[in-house]
């Protein structure tokens, strides 16, 4: 009976902190993101070492073939590039990848010898989110406003325009728009200076708390800007009006108006908080495709971020640094499926409620 109760009482502790987990709504959430990160490691592992023709023989045999060297002094040079000992069991391989990939080391590039992927995605990384986060913010912004006066001013001129304006936009491509605003105004009109936009910095200038530094990253970042906010703008107000015209209809609204409340006191204390709240889930989505949103609107004006980095990657197969961006691109999606919940608890409680039951 005693030897009974001894060995429930492990069993107990386990139950009890399982019933802790489940009905913690916040660490849930991170424990399964954790997961999810955990997945996306071994699938590019799998992926790269399994499946025929995988990057690190395409890379042996093209040093073999350039260089005249061994095989297996071409098997040392890839083994080095891509931060793995090829002569180890592959499941030593695998936990020192999935080891140095949690350190932020995700290996050499291949077309820049010496050079680390992580130092690379360092120097670009930082242009590509600001350009187009600040795309993303700008129209976001926009997008609630102008959905709420479409919902407003429902059936009227202002609405049928806005709702004119967000149906074509949001049905074109955002690489398409950046294309027709380059030929109308860059090639056609010539108001646009393609030339100068080029680059991320006009020369001479340098990454500094200086005026002239802000000014010219505006200057060369406006063209991915303002196609995010043209394009991004008009999914947000479809969305923001749909869900306003629902908020509008809610008893609680109607309570509120039956008490005096002003139109503005209403807008934002009850129909603003619940109508925005589809939108967070989209926004934070949003947030993690940056690099993958980013890819063929810097190509089209030669704008090096991350995403102009990525296309060149895959043309000129690196396989080290697509690797990196890949694994980069995931996680951050990963991490803003998990922001998007934590908002979402933060503004309707009663989903944290909901999950639990």
């Amino acid at each position: 009976m005693g030897e009974s109760t001894v060995s429930q009482v492990p069993i107990n502790k386990i139950r009890r902190r399982w019933k802790v987990i489940s009905h913690d709504y916040i660490l849930r959430k991170f424990i399964r993101s954790l997961f999810i990160v955990w997945a996306a490691i071994t699938a590019t592992f799998v992926l790269i070492h399994m499946m025929p023709s995988n990057p690190i023989e395409l890379y042996v045999n093209q040093l073999v073939m350039q260089q005249g060297i061994t095989y297996e002094e071409a098997k040392d040079q890839a083994a080095t590039l891509f931060s793995i000992d090829l002569k180890k069991p592959m499941s030593l391989q695998y936990i020192e990848f999935l080891q140095k990939v949690i350190k932020g080391d995700f290996g050499t590039s291949v077309l820049s010898p010496g050079t680390p992927v992580a130092d690379i995605i360092k120097e670009y990384l930082p242009w590509t989110v600001f350009s187009i986060g600040t795309g993303l913010l700008i129209s976001f912004t926009l997008g609630i406003l102008l959905g709420m006066l479409a919902a407003y001013r429902r059936d009227t001129v202002v609405d049928q325009l806005l709702t004119l304006y967000a149906s074509i936009f949001s049905a074109v491509p955002n690489y398409l728009v950046a294309i027709i605003i380059l030929v109308l105004f860059g090639v056609q009109w010539g108001v646009m200076p393609i030339a100068k936009l080029r680059g991320v910095l006009s020369p001479g200038v340098k990454p500094a708390l200086s005026w002239v530094f802000v000014k010219d990253a505006l200057f060369h970042g406006s063209f991915p800007i303002i196609v995010i906010v043209l394009t991004w703008t008009a999914s947000w107000l479809l969305i923001m009006r749909s869900s306003t015209w629902s908020t509008l209809e809610e008893d609680y609204v109607n309570v509120a108006r039956a008490k005096g409340l002003t139109d503005g006191r209403i807008m934002t204390a009850y129909v603003g908080r619940n109508a925005t709240l589809p939108l967070f889930a989209r926004f934070a989505l949003a947030i993690g495709l940056i690099v993958g949103g980013s890819v063929l609107i810097e190509q089209i004006t030669q704008y090096r971020g991350v995403g102009y980095t990525l296309l060149q990657a895959v043309n000129r197969r690196d396989y080290s640094l697509m690797q990196g961006i890949f694994l980069i691109l995931t996680f951050s999606v990963i991490f803003a499926n998990f922001f998007a919940d934590l908002l979402y608890g933060w503004i309707d409680p009663r989903i944290k409620v909901g999950n639990n039951k």
